[in-house]
């Protein structure tokens, strides 16, 4: 269309709008005329002039919905969002939790319909939208603060749930009567009372689930449906939406309230509405009255499992955050005031209604066929972690991409059905052990405070206390110094301790490795980070939490932080949210290559986990795939944790009680072993891909590789003990250094350990280089002595076969 002809045609629509809204008026300053001549008796002429006047003003810039418009609005008709897999197929649509369902007028009983009517909207078979007196009742009392503000119609009620909000403004109440004569047009009464009942509230039902639409009423309440209901029923129903919760008989847990009265108080007032109304015979009036409806009360019954299950939930919890850090950011809302409760619960109940009405495709990381071989396998082989007790023991499991933090599938617990909570992102247990790589090894490293081989001591001690023994899993200590490699392998306390212990006092801060490196992936905060006991594990962490630190590990020390959600669009396909990569360095590649060195020798070494050999017995080229974890347990086995990267994937486990703190059985660890590898086999054989078997982790080229004393751990050098000088004690061995740290070797060489302890291991050596050279000495005289007596019996042999030999015969002449 050229421009001139859009130009007329707009002036034409614009010429008729204002035609009509004046039409709307006049009709609306006739209707007021009769209240007008009552006004004027009172010498209120000015007033209604005024009044007459400001209406047109308020309503100038309304703009009149089209019949489709209105239909869409009034009738609630909400786009259905979904979640779907990473291949975009289906995971489930989102659903609300006020529970509606839409039904035709031929569904709902006249009962009901009669019921609301005569109740909320006496004169609804005559007015047009309003009833004028009730009206300029309202805006009288709205101006003078005197007398009741209500009488809205049936319409102008719908127009106010499902078009305008309630705030209670003149040009809010105008551009409702202008609405309502608008639906009066387009709609039947029956329609509109249809509209009507579907849509509005009507408190809770027996499941303690928010409800709304007449059906769900009478489903939830009575077990009936709505075009089935008796007379007290349909007048009990009939008288909720004015105040849904107060008049419900239920609780937010599905209970009867003690004292539902108030709720069959409304519910008489209905009746009696009907009865005045002509609705109701007297008879009909006085049997529903006498009628004991609290026998049809619905008993208590429980919300039944969704078939979605964790998927469902979990994607949904975290589009429901995507959607609000979004909006809240769009709003100028800095990341402080987002954080405090109540700002982000306004802004996550934003968020969950636009989910749920908006018509989203929310697009998810899980792959779909990596999940279902999840489940399947914790189906198979959970009992694989029961201990034996008759107690059924949980689990919880992340698989996440190394590169970047997508999570591809996850196991909530063993059985929805059985136990709702999802150990994998929102259990919190202790981390045990399973937390020394990230919080006591990797900063001790990345600090340049140690190598892979320097000495850690491993004696029996006590905390600061005085009174509190610190012990390993399996002693109180070994007496020695252990290497840094050594110590990970056993998951020994003590020297993890140690090393906790000089990064504080290196640092001045017992906040230094959370500051610094867990914070930084997202670990909670805690003061326990501080305490003494914090390399053994006693914080609280998530199953995804411990995911992502490994992640970072075998990521080369770059945190990419854990999610579900790829991106949201919208029903025409328009990207409302995509996940955006942040990563942060967290260890440098040096120290990240280290560990992973290290994490190695602890699966290989078997010393706390039998896995590999598991692995081995079921598939020997899984087996082969460059495994790299540590274990975890608390006090008395209550958790367990196993948790294990290839360069493509991290996957963790945790095991206990669905209760905290309840002990399992020992060997809990072996359990956990046994479980993952049949759990990791079975993704394996779903999809060979996944672990990356042919990838293997590597040295990074700025780690610095230094020949050590196996000794000491520190660089050979003569070291003065008592009154020996020792010259380079021990053999060399190659200590991986993530910066230049390494000293020469000095009496006191390790990393904790009293002046005792040093002694105690020199005396030891000195002892073992003398026993050795004794035995040295003691092989060179055995040596020496069975050289000499080899040496006489080959002589003497020889003396032997001299004397035996006979001369020759002399021949006679």
């Amino acid at each position: 269309m050229p421009p001139l002809n859009n130009e007329r045609h707009n002036q034409d629509t614009k010429k008729h709008q204002t035609l009509f809204r004046l039409n709307i008026v006049v009709r609306v300053i006739q209707s007021l005329l009769t209240v007008g001549v009552v006004l004027l008796i009172l010498g209120g002429s000015l007033a209604l002039g005024i009044g007459t006047g400001y209406f047109a003003y308020l309503v100038e810039d309304t703009t009149m919905p089209t019949r489709d418009e209105l239909k869409r609005d009034l009738g609630n008709i909400t786009q259905t969002s979904k979640l779907t897999y990473s291949d975009n197929s289906e995971i489930a649509t989102i659903r609300s939790d006020l529970m509606r369902t839409a039904v035709g007028s031929e569904e709902i009983s006249d009962l009901i319909k009669k019921a609301v009517i005569t109740t909320e909207d006496e004169y609804f078979e005559e007015h047009k939208g309003f009833v004028p007196k009730a009206v300029i009742r309202a805006l009288v009392s709205e101006a003078t603060g005197i007398g009741s503000s209500g009488g809205s119609t049936l319409t102008q009620q719908l127009v106010k749930q499902q078009i305008l909000s309630d705030e209670t403004t003149f040009k809010r109440k105008a551009n409702e009567i202008i609405l309502s004569m608008q639906i009066e047009k387009y709609f039947s009464k029956d329609e509109i009372v249809t509209t009507y009942l579907n849509v509005s509230p009507f408190g809770r039902n027996n499941k303690g689930q928010n409800i709304a639409g007449v059906q769900e009423a009478a489903r939830g309440i009575f077990g009936v449906d709505a075009k089935d209901v008796n007379i007290a029923q349909a007048a009990f129903i009939a008288g909720l939406p004015q105040s849904p919760i107060v008049y419900s008989p239920y609780t937010n847990t599905g209970d009867l309230k003690e004292d539902y009265s108030l709720g069959l108080k409304r519910k008489d007032f209905v009746l009696f509405s009907m009865y005045r109304e002509k609705a109701l015979s007297k008879k009909e009036y006085e049997e529903a009255k006498a009628y004991d409806l609290s026998k049809d009360f619905l008993k208590k019954e429980a919300v039944k499992a969704d078939d979605q299950g964790f998927l469902y939930y979990a994607v949904l919890e975290e589009a429901q955050d995507a959607i609000a850090k979004k909006n809240a950011k769009k709003d100028g809302i800095s990341d402080e005031d987002f954080a405090e409760e109540a700002t982000y619960t306004a802004y996550k109940n934003r968020a969950k209604k636009e989910l749920e009405n908006g018509g989203y495709t929310v697009q998810s990381t899980i792959d779909k066929n990596i999940y279902a071989t999840m489940q399947e396998a914790v189906h198979d082989y959970g009992y694989m972690l029961d201990d034996g007790s008759g107690s059924r023991i949980e689990t919880g499991s992340v698989l996440m991409e190394n590169k970047s933090g997508k999570v591809l599938g996850f196991i909530g617990s063993r059985d929805y059905n059985t136990d709702q909570n999802n150990h994998a992102f929102d259990t919190v247990r202790q981390a045990g052990s399973s937390i020394k790589p990230v919080l006591v090894y990797g900063p001790a490293i990345d600090q340049g405070l140690m190598g892979s081989e320097t000495r850690v001591a491993d004696y029996p001690m006590k905390y600061k206390d005085g009174g509190t023994e610190l012990a390993n899993a399996t002693n109180k200590g070994s007496k020695t110094f252990q290497t840094v490699r050594e110590s990970l392998e056993w998951s020994n306390n003590i020297p993890a301790y140690h090393i906790y212990q000089k990064l504080i006092e290196e640092t001045g801060s017992d906040q230094f490795a959370y500051d610094n490196y867990l914070k930084k992936m997202n670990y909670p905060a805690s003061h326990d980070w501080g305490v003494e006991a914090a390399p053994l594990g006693t914080t609280d962490v998530t199953t995804l939490d411990q995911t992502n630190g490994y992640q970072t590990l075998a990521n080369g020390g770059v945190y990419q932080e854990g999610y579900l959600i790829e991106s949201i669009k919208d029903n025409e396909g328009n990207v409302v949210y995509q996940h955006e990569a942040k990563p942060v360095e967290v260890f440098s590649p040096a120290t990240a290559s280290i560990m992973n060195d290290l994490m190695r020798s602890v699966i290989d070494a078997q010393i706390t986990s039998p896995f590999k050999s598991v692995i081995s017995g079921l598939d020997w080229n899984l087996a082969n795939a460059d495994w790299v974890g540590k274990t975890g347990s608390t006090d008395n086995y209550a958790d367990s944790w196993l948790v294990l990267s290839t360069p493509k994937v991290t996957i963790s486990n945790w095991s206990g009680h669905g209760e905290a703190n309840i002990p399992m059985n020992d060997g809990s660890g072996d359990r956990s072993a046994n479980y993952m590898a049949y759990v990791i086999n079975k993704i394996h054989q779903k999809n060979g891909d996944v672990f990356g078997t042919n990838d293997r982790f590597n040295l990074s080229k700025e780690v610095k590789q230094v020949k050590v004393s196996d000794f000491t751990g520190a660089l050979p050098a003569t070291v003065d003990y008592q009154n020996y000088k020792l010259q380079s004690p021990g053999k060399e061995v190659t200590s991986l250094w993530a910066k230049d740290g390494v000293t020469d070797s000095t009496f006191k060489f390790g990393i904790g350990g009293t002046d005792a302890n040093y002694s105690s291991y020199w005396k030891a050596y000195l002892d073992r280089i003398a026993a050795e050279q004794k035995k040295a000495e003691q092989a060179a005289k055995k040596a020496a002595a069975d050289k000499a007596a080899a040496e006489k019996a080959k002589k003497d042999k020889e003396k032997t076969n001299s004397s035996e030999k006979k001369p020759a015969d002399k021949k006679e002449d």
